[in-house]
């Protein structure tokens, strides 16, 4: 039987041990073993756990579903966790846990602490999930912080669940609109010193491309005036490029988003990377040259056409880089795994990927690309369009600096990364129930209140009795706590962390249920059993708010 902090499991085992019985004794005719799926239902009336595998299986045994239902039923083994089980139209198989059994998991809550939800499934596998990597061009804005905060949100959940997870940041650090950014910080650093500068058709107009010359001007004085032009942009370049990746690792990390290596596109050449990928696409056929350029046959593995990997200027395209970095990735980091968080506007991009990934000789389903779609912000119903600082984009620092980095974060993982988004400044940054940030911090900081008031009037709740726990607000709170493990596993199988917010809010809320209506500490020395369970449950409560504040990334405040 599979432990406790995955009843799920259990349950699934209990399904299947019913069919090997039910197929040995001729009472079901079945090949092979179906898929067995248990699920949490929709109305608490039908269940803890449902599955509907009879459903399923009516065609292939020629038996009503119903019918077949309460033959399983007939044949499902007992188990401590659960207290009945029961057949229900039109062809569901419904499983009920055992109160007594749900009181006792406060106690395993307790035990594992903080490392309440950690799985196994990943077995110490090897992930690396790369996010952001914005052209070190100019500062994060708000579309790259929805991935940012995905990225950091799925990292985290793959760690709970047992992977090896690296997280990486992908510099695109070659290539033109490096040369067109140099060039920019060096036109303006001339202006900045009072000479006249002719800035690239190309280049980068914002305000802090400004900022970045005048800090130059400052820190260097006019030493690139003396040196030839093509050796002051490479040194100005140089010192901009290493401020601006130092700016976007300093703004990732007001929102909590931090990296465990930031990789150099400019080390897969130095390194070889480059030529040993395109070599090994060549000696296996993939690569063709015509038009003067040097293409990829992707068209001929499933992509719609054929891509340019090497200009007819002999300059290799951002693709080629992508094919050299998953080279590295894979073939020489040997990471079993590799998922790429990428923005709407390179959607297009991910079927040549897939395609490369194909040719280098590596299985293209252990390379996941997910993306992210666009943000709208919002105050209150008027749109928000621009920055007053820079005129164009907001920034991300911008943006953390009104609403703060746990709105931030939480807000832009409430949503699936495949759906468009409204975020709302004005609700990110209310201090009442409406904001779903503050609702869950707050059941979190009341749970603290309650322990240390506890403490104050010196109560050992160590002693509790769970078994006193048999209140609807209480078991409801016990049975809402044990599905973070749940959602752990699912969500590091599915690669969608937007399910913890709602799952954070249903915690809050099955929370405030039970403060409502049931006294935790009580004046009446006749109700010093109940308070000392309740106290327990409250403990493991706050085991579990933390976990789960943790997994999405947020703060756990123990005063609001």
């Amino acid at each position: 039987m599979a432990g406790s902090a995955l009843v799920r499991d259990t349950i699934q085992e209990m399904v299947a041990a019913a069919i090997n019985r039910a197929r040995q004794e001729g009472a079901l005719q079945l090949e092979t073993m179906p898929e067995i799926l248990a699920e949490r239902p929709g109305n608490p009336e039908h269940g803890d756990f449902a599955t509907s595998l009879p459903l399923r299986l009516a065609r292939a045994t020629r038996i009503n579903p119903l019918k077949l239902a309460e033959t399983l039923v007939e044949y499902i083994p007992g188990a401590e966790e659960v207290e009945r089980v029961e057949a229900a139209p039109p062809g569901f198989v419904n499983f009920y846990l055992n109160d007594s059994w749900v009181q006792r998991q406060v106690e395993v809550v307790r035990q594992a602490g903080g490392d309440y939800g950690k799985l196994e499934v990943g077995q110490g596998r090897p992930v690396m999930v790369e996010f952001v990597s914005v052209n070190p061009t100019g500062p994060v804005h708000v579309g790259h912080t929805r991935g940012a905060v995905l990225g950091s949100a799925l990292a985290n959940t793959l760690e709970a669940a047992g992977y090896r997870v690296t997280r990486e940041y992908y510099v695109n650090d070659a290539g033109n609109q490096m040369e067109a950014f140099y060039r920019s910080v060096y036109a303006r650093y001339r202006e900045a010193l009072g000479y006249e500068a002719d800035f690239p058709a190309n280049g980068y107009a914002g305000d802090y491309i400004a900022d970045l010359a005048q800090e130059l001007a400052a820190s260097e004085g006019p030493r690139f005036l003396e040196l030839a032009e093509a050796q002051a942009v490479k040194e100005i370049g140089d010192l901009s490029r290493e401020r601006m990746v130092a700016l976007i690792k300093d703004d990732l990390e007001q929102i909590g988003v931090t990296f465990d290596n930031w990789f150099s596109e400019r080390s897969l050449y130095a390194n070889q990377e480059y030529q040993e990928a395109m070599d090994r696409l060549g000696a296996q056929n993939h690569l063709s040259q015509r038009e003067n350029a040097l293409w990829f046959n992707s068209s001929a593995l499933g992509d719609d056409k054929d891509n340019v990997v090497v200009r007819s200027t002999g300059e290799p395209t951002y693709f080629a880089s992508d094919i050299a970095y998953h080279y590295n990735k894979f073939i020489n980091r040997r990471f079993e795994r590799v998922i790429d968080i990428w923005g709407a506007d390179h959607q297009g991009h991910v079927p040549r990927m897939k395609a490369a990934v194909a040719a280098l000789g590596i299985e293209p389903e252990k390379l996941t690309i997910l993306i992210s779609q666009m943000v709208t912000l919002k105050r209150g119903s008027e749109v928000v369009r621009a920055s007053k600082r820079t005129g164009d984009f907001i920034t991300l620092r911008e943006l953390a600096d009104e609403v703060g980095a746990d709105a931030c974060r939480y807000f832009f993982l409430a949503r699936a990364p495949s759906t468009q988004m409204e975020f709302d400044l004005e609700l990110a940054k209310k201090e009442s129930s409406e904001n779903p940030v503050y609702y869950v911090q707050y059941a979190h900081a009341r749970n603290v209140s309650i322990l240390n008031l506890a403490r104050s009037r010196g109560i050992d709740w160590s002693s509790g009795e769970v078994a006193l726990l048999t209140d609807p607000n209480e078991l409801n709170l016990i049975r809402t706590m044990l599905r973070l493990p749940e959602l752990v596993d699912q969500m590091a199988r599915s690669l969608e962390p937007h399910h913890l917010p709602h799952y954070a809010m249903e915690l809050a809320t099955a929370f405030h249920w039970f403060y409502e209506n049931c006294r935790v500490i009580s004046a009446n020395a006749e109700d010093n059993a109940i308070t000392l369970a309740r106290l327990k449950l409250v403990e493991s409560a706050q085991i579990v708010f933390r976990r789960a504040l943790e997994l999405m990334g947020l703060s756990a405040p123990e005063r609001m």
